[in-house]
């Protein structure tokens, strides 16, 4: 492991201590400073012929963290590293993966394109809106999935099958309510939501198992506005569910998601740390899981040149 080489970028340095923790190797040096005029400077150690990690989420400010990764990549590059693996735990952008109307930018597109010019040879993400998305990459992806870290923090609560419904939240995360129902147990319902804007959802219809008296749990891969989930726990609180538990890969609680969250109800939410969660405990019942042993033992297996799908036994 002498030869490999992590950085952080800004977005989330906390992460990156712990993906170095697990491995057993010390963060490299790395100084990022901001000029006057909002440009972003990089500097760092000797990486000559050495196999490069950074780490950074493109969370908000997404722009921001976005430019210092590109940034982050080229000095590398310039610097002479043999290989640089840029890793987004959260991938910016992501829900722009096609024309949904028309005269729009596929923007999660033009990311990858900047990503890969900027001189990345290899991506690690985590839980991408779109599994498409791997594809905009004209250099390797590795796609992880942090549904085995959410199924064992249920799994713990040992709630019985036979009281356990697994809700999907709309039509798109049906795979992912499948895959968890598989693993935990329990029956599944799904939720008809409707988009009327681009901030606002409603639901209107369950479909599937009787929530009735028992325990709902709810997957998705990010909660941004809460506003979908927010209307699904609501309508499945009317449906008599007697408790309700939402989790999610991705925390980003944007605009008035915290409220949203608190008022409707939820028994508690579970995120993990792909992105830096502010003021957490404004959030109640709020239990963070960390994925930084899972980025630890996948960088490893790319470091020497292992199988990454190995580490997953079902994918969601």
């Amino acid at each position: 492991m002498e030869e490999l080489k992590i950085f952080s970028g800004r977005a989330n340095p906390q992460l990156a201590l712990d993906i170095c923790q697990s491995l057993n190797i010390m963060l490299g040096d790395c100084t990022l400073s901001t000029f006057p005029d909002g440009e972003f400077h990089c500097k760092i150690e000797d990486v000559r012929g050495r196999d490069v990690f950074l780490i950074q989420p493109t969370c908000p400010p997404v722009n921001d963290t976005l430019m210092e990764l590109l940034i982050m990549i080229d000095t590398c590059k310039r610097a002479s590293a043999k290989q640089v693996t840029a890793v987004i735990p959260y991938f910016g952008y992501a829900r722009q993966d096609r024309k949904d109307e028309g005269r729009v930018p596929i923007t999660a597109k033009l990311v990858a394109n900047l990503v890969t010019r900027a001189g990345a040879d290899r991506v690690l993400a985590m839980d991408l809106h779109a599994a498409q998305i791997q594809g905009f990459f004209d250099v390797p992806v590795d796609h992880l999935y942090a549904s085995n870290v959410l199924t064992e923090h249920f799994r713990e609560m040992q709630i019985p099958s036979a009281d356990l419904v697994i809700v999907s939240p709309d039509e798109g995360s049906i795979k992912r309510a499948v895959g968890h129902a598989k693993r935990l147990g329990g029956s599944i319902a799904i939720i008809d939501k409707r988009r009327t804007s681009a901030l606002e959802t409603t639901q209107e219809n369950l479909i599937g198992a009787s929530v009735e008296g028992k325990v709902c749990l709810m997957f998705d891969d990010m909660i941004s506005t809460a506003s979908s989930i927010a209307g699904a726990v609501r309508l499945v609180k009317q449906r008599g569910a007697r408790e309700v538990h939402v989790a999610a890969t991705h925390g980003l609680f944007a605009g008035n998601a915290v409220q949203r969250l608190n008022d409707a109800g939820i028994d508690s939410v579970v995120i993990t740390d792909t992105v830096p969660v502010r003021e957490p405990n404004r959030i109640n019942g709020l239990r963070v899981l960390t994925v930084s042993n899972l980025l630890g033992e996948a960088i490893r297996r790319i470091h020497q040149h292992r199988s990454i799908s190995a580490m997953f036994q079902s994918k969601v």
